[in-house]
């Protein structure tokens, strides 16, 4: 090869170099994006388009707190007015009779649960204390045996507990603190039923969500201790498709509503989440099978009737704000799997 031809043969080497690097730099972007971009299943699929549809009715959503907000601000507009002789909400406050029974939640039952049913038991004592601060005959609200993961959790997820107002938060044992004589324990296995309740008396509500995995426990302990016991007089006035145990706010809510009409029907059909499929005595009739089925499923979401409720209570905006930040970062999350 003669040294004139050289170069231009020097030149052309280079350029199949380059041309074959530039093709295989591209087969190796295309791997990469192939192992990017696996194809996804028909689940995940579904999961994506079902958070895309979540997204887009989030305007949706919060148009429609918005609406019922004001609808309920209305009401109690309304209400005022209809319960006031042109004065404002002071007047109907002037109208609290503070009662003197006492209720006991008994929080002794910490090891017994695990931290989710902890938690929906913080939840119940959450509406429980809001209940009784709005009530017309609020009573001595007692929170006993406090300490625990009860406490942590409060301490964690609700540290304004600490500035709580006309409640008792006691780590002692309610039967270091009241009379025995005093103390009525209150359990559906008591074979006594209520005819009333005694306001020189103090009653204590287990503070326990087992699901029913500890039958007779509360009974036994007010049997150990040699309390009496006593349970609400549900069955003389209630027929119901689920089983009669009720969630410790349910109960304690009751006792309110009982304290305010003097009837005990009255309280329950009140206070009873619509679920329990409750009806009067003398109106009940044979539940089908499938009736019953669904009331025994449906009856597993007892200790999470608070959460659901407690939206109109004080801690309603921190839920919200709680729950908008799950939005947010899901929103994100669906937006760069489509991009």
């Amino acid at each position: 090869m003669s040294s004139e031809m050289l170069p231009s043969f020097i030149e052309t080497s280079n350029v199949e170099r380059k041309q074959n690097l530039k093709e295989d730099q591209e087969e190796s972007q295309k791997l990469k994006l192939g192992e990017q971009f696996d194809p996804i299943s028909k689940r995940q699929m579904k999961k994506l388009i079902k958070q895309k549809q979540w997204e887009e009715q989030r305007e949706l959503r919060k148009q429609k707190r918005k609406e019922k907000r004001k609808r309920k601000k209305l009401e109690r507009q309304c209400q005022l007015e209809s319960n006031s002789d042109g004065n404002d909400r002071k007047r109907v406050r002037r109208d609290v009779v503070h009662s003197a029974l006492r209720l006991i939640i008994d929080c002794s039952f910490d090891n017994l649960m695990v931290l989710k049913d902890i938690k929906k038991l913080h939840k119940q004592i959450q509406r429980c204390y809001a209940e009784n601060r709005r009530a017309l005959h609020p009573v001595q609200f007692y929170l006993t045996s406090h300490g625990g993961q009860l406490k942590k959790n409060m301490d964690e997820n609700d540290k304004g507990w600490v500035n709580w107002k006309d409640i008792h938060i006691k780590p002692e044992h309610y039967s270091e603190l009241i009379k025995k004589e005093d103390l009525i324990y209150l359990t559906s296995d008591s074979p006594n039923v209520l005819k009333e309740l005694d306001e020189s008396k103090a009653y204590v509500i287990g503070g326990l969500v087992d699901h029913n995995h500890h039958k007779g426990l509360t009974h036994k302990q007010a049997s150990d201790h040699g309390i009496d016991h006593a349970q609400l007089p549900l069955g003389n006035f209630v027929k119901m498709n689920s089983r009669k145990v009720l969630a410790v706010n349910h109960v304690f809510e009751i006792i309110l509503e009982y304290l305010e009409t003097r009837d005990w029907q009255e309280a329950f059909f009140t206070i009873l989440p619509q679920r329990k499929g409750a009806v009067p005595t003398d109106k009940a009739c044979e539940c089908s099978s499938h009736d019953k089925k669904s009331a025994r499923v449906e009856d597993a979401l007892d200790s999470d009737s608070s959460e659901e409720e407690y939206s109109k209570n004080e801690l309603e905006s921190g839920h919200q704000e709680e729950k908008q930040d799950k939005e947010s970062s899901t929103k994100s999350t669906v937006n760069s799997v489509s991009h």
